[in-house]
């Protein structure tokens, strides 16, 4: 289940596709760009994945790049870090926009976590597009408090595989596969009932599907991800938590 959990990981990054919707030109290309987008990630995942493995079979480490040796690792990783530095920043701020504040930030089409906690304090407020104190100190303390809760946790969990099947599992179902189900269903479920056709049904019950096994992996996993955890800890010691031991090898 934790295997599974990472995988959802890897999919994880739907909340990013309502702020790219709202922001495109013509909305209508949205259903052929996401596809060509996931097409491309799968194939890059799968290509990846599969050399890597090929050569390293389940003596990988993790994350993988600690498997090319020495010096290839620090080359790899000085030329990844530009990248690590910019997604951090991406995923610090794009997030799922909460329905309870979709009224406010409908004129905003970019949703950033930082930026909800920013709109939930400061709505109403002249201060919520001012350049005042009051708002910069708000927004600083907003994304400061994102970025440090997020450390936080990536110290506290002394393993990279164990994080993130934690998060894939804790929080990947109920932000990408769950909310998906509901919306189709509370889009479409009040159709008359001449308008539900053959194809209704299916995609009704591929919603119910899709509710349904996302429960089950936040669940799941979220127990074999905290079993990990516990081993992870027993095996270690709890001595890699909040402290500089090299992680980047570990099997």
């Amino acid at each position: 289940m934790s295997a599974v959990a990472m995988i959802v990981f890897a999919f994880s990054g739907t909340p990013a596709f309502f702020p790219i919707a709202a922001e495109m030109r013509n909305p209508r290309h949205y259903t052929r760009s996401m596809l060509i987008c996931q097409a491309t990630v799968t194939t890059v995942y799968l290509v990846i994945g599969v050399v890597v493995y090929s050569f390293c079979g389940s003596y990988v480490a993790s994350p993988a790049l600690g498997s090319a040796g020495p010096l290839m690792k620090k080359v790899c990783y000085g030329i990844a870090l530009p990248g690590l530095l910019v997604t951090m920043m991406i995923v610090s701020h794009v997030s799922l926009p909460c329905l309870s504040i979709r009224r406010e930030l409908r004129s905003h089409p970019s949703q950033f976590p930082a930026k909800m906690l920013l709109v939930r304090f400061l709505s109403g407020s002249k201060h919520l597009t001012a350049n005042t104190f009051t708002h910069w100190a708000t927004w600083l303390s907003c994304t400061s408090g994102v970025v440090l809760l997020a450390y936080i946790i990536a110290s506290a969990v002394p393993k990279f595989d164990s994080l993130i099947a934690l998060i894939g599992a804790l929080l990947g179902p109920p932000i990408c596969l769950i909310p998906f189900g509901y919306m189709w269903l509370f889009d479409h479920w009040t159709r008359d009932r001449n308008e539900k056709n053959v194809r209704w049904w299916l995609m009704a019950a591929w919603s119910v599907f899709v509710i349904v096994v996302g429960v089950f992996l936040m669940v799941a996993g979220t127990y074999g991800a905290v079993v990990g955890l516990v081993r992870d800890y027993e095996g270690v010691g709890g001595k890699a938590s909040w402290s500089c031991e090299d992680n980047s090898n570990s099997s």
